[in-house]
């Protein structure tokens, strides 16, 4: 299987901005709370397999742009772009919000949940 996208450059605007998106891995245990029947990418690219993961929270996808030195190298805009995405799964690996998740109370005592 050929290694997944991470970085799409989706359009420059002018010479100094580029609009982008960033696809980040979901680790397993946290994939349904991604999880969108309706998601779609910004890039028209995207493949059936890219959407699937998409939709079923396996891979979560950011877009934004970035704002770089009139005259700057394409090479160091990439740089900078694989940088963001480095963040971006970094923190998708880390987000640990649902660590308390399906924690309940019966009256009595307390069962703890949570999802890794």
């Amino acid at each position: 299987m050929a290694a997944r996208v991470k970085v799409i450059i989706l359009e420059q605007s002018d010479a100094r901005t580029f609009r982008y998106a960033l696809w980040a891995d979901v680790p397993l245990t946290r994939q349904s709370f991604y999880a969108n029947a309706s998601a779609t990418s910004a890039w028209t690219g995207a493949t059936l397999a890219d959407t699937t993961a998409l939709r079923n929270g396996e891979v979560v996808e950011r877009v934004d742009s970035v704002s770089v030195p009139e005259g700057t190298p394409l090479g160091t805009v990439r740089t900078q772009l694989q940088a963001l995405w480095q963040s971006f799964q970094d923190r998708v690996t880390a987000k640990a919000a649902w660590s308390r998740y399906g924690t309940t109370w019966d009256g009595t005592a307390w069962t703890a949940g949570g999802v890794a």
